[in-house]
């Protein structure tokens, strides 16, 4: 059994957010010096990424019905509403390309930014393992078993293994974070590794989305699996891309030096 915090739950999760967030932060400054990009720049992009993406990880769960007056305040959400990982991710995505509209920066950051959210996300999502109800019931005995009062807490089901949907999401980003370390240099085009990453990540939200606990809203699938969908087409696009530039060999004037 895995306990979670009874009190104080809210600094937890905070305070290994903010640490997965400074891990990443000190991956990004470790592939800067390594590259050898010596441009400030880079740090107002990393900047506004990080400003849009807590901005969207809240108010992108906002819309949560399609009448407008059925949502709750805006403010009221803000407050006490629920983050979104995918939502951030978006929020960060668009942060980046309006960091580099202020500062002109034109180069590729993709490969900067993978391995420094996959470790942030690894981490991270400890302090959702130890906060949040974990997910559906796993019909055997070796998921997380919450206490009455654990149940009260996080809204769950006393008494019943869950699973344990955050740490496979802990194992997920590890393994990733150790794959886009090594392979940070070897795809062909800038921008690839970013790409490969979302697109792994994405698959697997999708399919662990059957196990957590978020409610399903059409056809048995959740909102994050909708939106997942949705954006399937542009992940495969980028991907298929990927792969034929694979096929057609490595172009050196594309792999490492200062644009990656």
């Amino acid at each position: 059994m895995i306990g979670l915090p009874l009190a104080g739950n809210g600094l937890v999760h905070g305070f290994l957010m903010g640490l997965g967030i400074l891990a990443g932060l000190g991956v990004f400054a470790l592939e800067i010096r390594r590259k050898g990009l010596r441009d400030d720049r880079l740090w107002v992009v990393a900047g506004v990424s990080l400003a849009l993406g807590a901005v969207a990880s809240r108010v992108g769960t906002w819309w949560q019905q399609l009448d407008p007056t059925q949502n709750e305040p805006l403010l009221q959400w803000w407050n006490d509403g629920n983050r979104s990982v995918l939502a951030a991710l978006v929020g960060a995505w668009i942060g980046v390309h309006v960091g580099k509209l202020i500062t002109g920066y034109k180069a590729s950051t993709g490969d900067l930014f993978a391995p420094s959210v996959a470790i942030a996300m690894a981490i991270g999502r400890i302090g959702c393992l130890l906060t949040e109800l974990p997910g559906h019931p796993t019909g055997a005995g070796w998921g997380i078993v919450l206490t009455a009062e654990q149940a009260a807490l996080v809204g769950g089901t006393a008494g019943v293994p869950l699973h344990p949907t955050f740490a496979y999401e802990i194992v997920f980003q590890a393994a990733a974070f150790a794959w886009l370390w090594r392979h940070r240099d070897r795809l062909p085009r800038p921008g690839d590794l970013f790409v490969s990453y979302v697109a792994a990540y994405a698959l697997f939200r999708f399919a662990v989305e059957f196990v957590r606990a978020n409610d399903q809203v059409w056809l048995g699938l959740t909102r994050p699996q909708w939106f997942l969908l949705c954006m399937s087409p542009v992940l495969g696009w980028r991907v298929s891309r990927i792969r034929r530039a694979r096929a057609a060999g490595p172009t050196p004037a594309l792999i490492g030096g200062p644009n990656d």
